[in-house]
């Protein structure tokens, strides 16, 4: 029997009915109670669970849906913590304050609880919708845009939750007559606004089974980012599994650091798994799939060297080999699985048709030898399976259903299809989407690696890097990223894409939350004394963010001397009114020179003055022994053309200066800035603090954040 749901026609629990839906958690409507109860969920068993938390709390734990209660304890403690506060701030008097915090709050997230829908998501949503045109008035304002952004992605994951917000809420919120019956639907094939109109051919929900299969030769990309985010949407769509499936055949460029970092990026990303495999874990059963084939004369060994190979498949001329007898293809391949100097010579071909016009089909080579150490099982196998080889066999065996590829493997498409009917496996659907391409970029692992051997860059991880860390580390938020890579969607069309489409979609998410410092370039500053300035310093406890109290305090010191910028100093003319940033007004009096060179400022502070009437808006720092030292990073791409060209080698195209240090000062409350905090230096740009303060002698380290706009934020 399904659960029964009981409770007042005319207080319906809307967070109940939305988070059931979204759970795939099937009840029976009883709006039958008395006005002014609790409702009331009746179990098949004959149990019953009383209050609304409390029944919520149970379809979390029994809900289709991945981690929608969390992913552990602590995760569970942030659902149960929006769960008793949602009904709280979401009525009465604090209802437009509360959705002011959580317009705040949501700046820089995509969902309330770490980075997956979670059942916290669903009942502040269904709070906000039950207030009816309360909410929508404010949703129409444009007033609270993140908020808006999530309320609007939140819906997105299921268009029941406006049946059910159609059913039960009026204009004036929740009381309207219940619809007589709301029975459960498969979702839509086309939901979802981030990805519009996909499908995936022969898919049905909860059967579904996707990969992510990346090889462990580096880090991830914002090009693997893609693959992993696609193959993360179907799995959620399709209420299906996603395998992370290390492709781990080519010992000679795979180590354990890189699948630890693989594995910190898909985290990073917010990419939730059923499982992690790898290619290595199938090893024996490759091996024997392919002396199976050897034996049924569908495989044979090639001992012809490898340019004559290349030059005899784009001729389609067939190998001396191909038509050896069985017995000397097997004597050969144990050559090969001992690693013998013979079998070193050689390698697996499979026997598919060397006329083909697609000449992936042109007896590719399934097995070749390989004496280095393996990351996992050391030395024990001399011979390794091709990625063409052994991908369609491991998807078949591991349940998958779907794989999506880039379209740069278009042509070997059938290729893929033709080996798993050799093997005489099942079909696995291809599923293409179009690789993304970014301007003055590389993203060939060969090519980064050359980077990081040739010491171009510090790391993997260096801010200049097209890696999940590199950009990360550079200030890219993880929901920019996100948002960015959505918003192509599954397109199977190239695109070159712009870096600056990426930073911009990051600025409307970091600006509205990080806090606002100041500096000033130590090498190109004037000081400005004012005459009737404090004889004493004092000092003001200010907000981080105007308009957002979450970024905290800051104490600004307020003196007879500031410091200016120099080019600044430069547009000031005497007798001007200048507008000192979170003073007020100043009068410059007189300007000392130098050869020509602004030494000092004087002037007057006129804090009467209107800061409406003046040109100049100035930061300043005081002049006190506690102001920090700074080091301003800028970075440029690593190429210096748009896009590289097939014919093109990118040694010729090396960008020759791509780092710049600027030595500042700093307000002395950038002590307090922690490693990876983002900030805004006034009238310079956005900052993520790389190195934080540990003594006066070692700078503090910012990295410049492109907004998608300017160039430079120091010069």
């Amino acid at each position: 029997m399904e659960p029964k749901l009981a409770f007042p026609q005319d207080s319906p629990p809307l967070a109940i009915l939305c988070a059931a839906k979204v759970a795939g958690v099937s009840l029976t409507l009883d709006p039958k109670l008395a006005s002014g109860s609790a409702p009331t969920l009746h179990l098949g068993s004959g149990d019953f669970i009383h209050g609304v938390n409390t029944i919520l709390r149970y379809i979390a734990r029994v809900a289709s849906v991945t981690s929608f209660y969390g992913q552990d304890a602590i995760q569970a403690a942030y659902v149960d913590q929006w769960l008793d506060y949602a009904p709280v701030i979401l009525s009465g008097s604090e209802f437009e304050a509360a959705c002011s915090f959580l317009d705040g709050y949501l700046a820089s997230r995509t969902f309330l609880v770490s980075y997956g829908l979670s059942i916290a998501d669903i009942v502040v949503w269904s709070n906000l919708a039950g207030t009816g045109q309360r909410w929508e008035s404010l949703r129409r304002s444009k007033k609270y845009q993140n908020l808006v952004r999530w309320f609007n992605s939140i819906a997105d994951y299921s268009d029941t939750l406006d049946e059910v917000v159609s059913a039960y809420v009026g204009k004036r919120g929740i009381g309207k007559s219940p619809a007589p019956s709301l029975k459960e639907k498969l979702p839509d094939s086309k939901q979802n606004i981030s990805i519009p109109e996909v499908d995936l051919p022969v898919a049905k929900v909860g059967e579904v089974c996707v990969r992510f299969a990346p090889e462990p030769s580096g880090y991830l990309h914002i090009g693997h980012a893609k693959a992993g985010l696609l193959n993360k949407y179907f799995a959620e769509r399709y209420k299906g599994r996603l395998i992370v499936r290390f492709d781990d055949t080519n010992p000679s460029k795979e180590s354990n650091e890189f699948v630890e970092n693989v594995l910190k990026d898909v985290e990073t990303l917010g990419i939730k798994y059923d499982i992690v495999t790898y290619t290595s874990d199938y090893f024996p059963q490759l091996m024997e799939m392919a002396e199976n084939l050897i034996k049924q004369g569908k495989a044979y060994v090639d001992d012809t060297p490898k340019e004559q190979m290349r030059s005899e498949r784009m001729d389609g001329v067939e190998s001396k080999c191909r038509n050896n007898t069985v017995q000397d293809n097997l004597s050969l391949w144990k050559e090969m699985i001992n690693g013998t100097e013979r079998g070193m010579q050689c390698c697996v071909r499979g026997k598919l048709d060397m006329q083909d016009p697609n000449k992936s089909l042109r007896d590719p080579v399934y097995y070749r030898c390989n004496t280095d150490p393996h990351h996992r099982i050391g030395s024990k196998y001399k011979v390794y399976p091709t990625y063409d080889f052994a991908c369609p066999f491991v998807d078949a065996l591991e349940g998958v259903t779907h794989a999506l590829r880039s379209s740069e493997y278009h042509d070997r498409n059938a290729q893929y299809y033709r080996i798993l009917q050799e093997m005489g496996l099942r079909r696995v659907e291809i599923y293409e989407f179009s690789r993304l391409n970014m301007v003055y970029t590389v993203l060939s692992k060969r090519k980064l690696l050359w980077f990081v051997q040739n010491k171009k860059v510090e790391d993997w991880t260096d801010p200049r890097f097209p890696t999940v860390q590199g950009i990360v580390r550079r200030g890219l938020k993880v929901e920019a990223l996100v948002q960015f890579i959505l918003e192509q969607g599954a397109s199977k069309n190239l695109n070159l894409m712009e870096w600056d489409k990426l930073w911009t979609i990051n600025k409307k998410i970091i600006d509205p939350v990080c806090g606002r410092h100041t500096a000033v370039l130590k090498d190109q500053r004037v000081l400005f004394t004012l005459t009737n300035g404090p004889e004493e310093p004092f000092i003001r406890v200010l907000p981080r963010h105007k308009k957002y109290e979450g970024a905290g305090k800051k104490a600004t010191t307020f003196t007879n001397k500031i410091w200016l910028e120099s080019a600044d100093a430069s547009v000031i003319s005497i007798g001007e009114e200048v507008t000192l940033m979170d003073w007020g007004n100043a009068i410059i009096k007189e300007i000392k020179t130098q050869n020509g060179i602004i030494t000092e400022l004087l002037g007057e502070l006129h804090l009467e003055g209107s800061v409406k009437m003046t040109k100049l808006k100035l930061t300043w720092l005081p002049d006190i022994e506690d102001l920090v030292s700074l080091s301003l990073v800028e970075f440029d791409y690593l190429i210096k053309k748009k896009k590289l060209e097939e014919d093109d080698n990118f040694l010729d195209n090396l960008n020759p200066c791509t780092c710049q240090e600027f030595p500042a000062l700093g307000d002395a409350n950038m002590r307090n800035l922690k490693q990876g905090e983002i900030i805004q230096l006034e009238r310079k740009g956005y900052y993520r603090c790389d190195a934080p303060f540990i003594r006066s002698s070692k700078p503090i380290v910012l990295f410049a954040i492109p907004d998608g706009r300017q160039k430079s934020a120091t010069k």
